[in-house]
């Protein structure tokens, strides 16, 4: 794997645990599609760092979780501000 894929790898991987981040977000931190910054996480940070490649797993199961939740409270915002 070329250097600098391998460090945008760590880079994003390390956003997404200290913020907390979805994919989305990560993706536009970075300036990157949301498919490379799922398939640098799912795919290439297993086979760099098996451990944090399991912590991000965490943070994107909980996100998955809770998107629904964020949907509604984004859509309660946008006809309150009508």
């Amino acid at each position: 794997m070329k250097a600098y894929i391998e460090e945008r790898v760590l880079e994003a991987a390390d956003y997404i645990i200290e913020n907390k981040a979805t994919v989305r977000v990560c993706a536009k931190q970075f300036g990157i599609s949301k498919s490379t910054v799922h398939k640098d996480v799912s795919e290439r940070l297993p086979q760099i760092n098996p451990a944090m490649a399991a912590d991000v797993r965490r943070v994107l199961d909980k996100n998955k979780k809770e998107r629904h939740i964020r949907g509604g409270m984004a859509t309660r915002e946008k006809y309150l501000n009508r």
